[in-house]
């Protein structure tokens, strides 16, 4: 994982996941509870979010929904006067987020004083990571095409995983899947698979954004259609997308989403927090499928052990030197563990077999195989100076698992 730090507020592993509180400042959004076209009202509605347990609130300045006109850029821009006047009125800790698809609206609200951006666009707007990177600002890219007019328009996992891939990250990135029902050829089905694969996406080693709350593909289940009726299937929702791999929960309804998050993460069978540790070196991965493997050796370059053999125990390891990372891979191969590197962390080309190794999206090392694999490679691991995070994460794991 590579964790980002949103203006002193750390996100990705290590770290409990967070809650994003909704804030519209577009008189078009369809929920009226999240929406505010006046100053006061929103001032009013973010202390009153950051109160519940939102660490950051998430301002919008134009309807996603793609039933309402799509509003260019000198809209959002007069919008932003009032935005940014509620950021300088509202007492409150939370960090604040910008929802926008134009550079130049994320440029001007940095400047102003806010501290991250959602694009909804997902960097169609050419400048927006040069933007963000000038200001060391977190930037949340979604799923979607190169068009600046179309929002999420994508219908399949592996639709929005290329979408992801296509133009890299910037060192402060956040990944956001891009769930609902952006235009009529995603269905409910479409959004139901990306669900339950939602693992899949952590191969991105990137902290990673779920916005679910209030959405008609969980309230169908349940045959809530109404929107006022989807807070129980949006709750149920939530701590699912916890326990799959989410580390900032976007919700209009954030006094119960932080209650369900929290007893998400205290009784979920992942190892976020790492025990308490403050070392982020590296993580467990929980539940990790065999399409969670293939997803991670594609983005990256791999030892050759063959990944259907490496699905019992995952980790996630980073910021390893050039020999360790060689010495990471010839072990793996020697006791049939899967080592798979990309980005800074890919081993050098003799050593890589398959995968996209020099895509700007596969950073980070992945590390998987069965339990009687990792015991057998424990000793080797543990001799290597710069492994010591991931041999103490392998064996603390082992323990929890009765396996060592």
């Amino acid at each position: 994982m590579n964790p980002v730090d949103i203006a002193g507020l750390p996100v990705g592993d290590g770290h409990p996941p967070r809650i994003m509180g909704v804030l519209n400042m577009s008189v078009e959004s369809n929920y009226d509870p999240s929406t505010w076209g006046d100053v006061d009202g929103a001032v009013e509605h973010a202390e009153q979010m950051a109160e519940n347990g939102a660490d950051i609130i998430d301002v919008g300045l134009q309807s996603s929904n793609p039933k309402n006109p799509w509003q260019a850029v000198n809209t959002e821009l007069d919008r932003l006067e009032g935005a940014l006047e509620v950021v300088d009125r509202a007492d409150c800790d939370a960090v604040w987020s910008i929802e926008t698809r134009y550079a130049e609206v994320a440029d001007a609200a940095l400047e102003g004083g806010f501290d991250m951006v959602n694009d909804v666009c997902g960097f169609a707007d050419p400048d927006m990571p040069g933007v963000c990177e000038a200001h060391d600002a977190a930037v949340v890219k979604m799923a979607s095409p190169p068009d600046i007019q179309s929002p999420g328009h994508l219908q399949s996992i592996d639709d929005c995983f290329a979408a992801l891939e296509r133009g890299g990250f910037t060192e402060k990135t956040i990944i956001d899947p891009a769930f609902g029902g952006w235009y009529d050829e995603k269905t409910h089905e479409d959004n139901w698979e990306m669900f339950r694969r939602l693992r899949e996406f952590r191969a991105f080693g990137r902290p990673m954004l779920t916005a679910t709350n209030r959405e008609d593909f969980l309230g169908v289940v349940a045959d809530r259609p109404e929107t006022e009726d989807q807070l129980a299937v949006s709750l149920a929702a939530a701590t699912m997308e916890v326990e799959r791999g989410a580390d900032i929960v976007r919700t209009h309804d954030v006094p119960e989403t932080a209650d369900v998050v929290a007893v998400a993460e205290f009784l979920g069978d992942g190892d976020r927090a790492n025990d308490g540790e403050a070392d982020t070196a590296a993580a467990t991965l929980p539940s990790v499928a065999a399409r969670e493997v293939e997803r991670n050796v594609g983005l990256r370059g791999h030892n050759g052990v063959d990944p259907g053999d490496a699905a019992t125990l995952s980790f996630r390891t980073s910021d390893l030197a050039a020999s360790t990372r060689e010495r990471l891979a010839e072990i793996g191969a020697d006791h049939g563990v899967l080592v798979a590197a990309g980005g800074d962390d890919r081993p050098s080309p003799e050593n890589v077999a398959g995968g996209r190794g020099d895509s700007p999206a596969s950073e980070g090392t992945f590390v998987a195989g069965t339990a009687s694999a990792f015991e057998a490679a424990l000793p080797d691991l543990a001799a290597v100076d710069g492994l010591e995070a991931l041999a103490g994460r392998v064996r603390r794991t082992l323990a929890r698992e009765r396996l060592a």
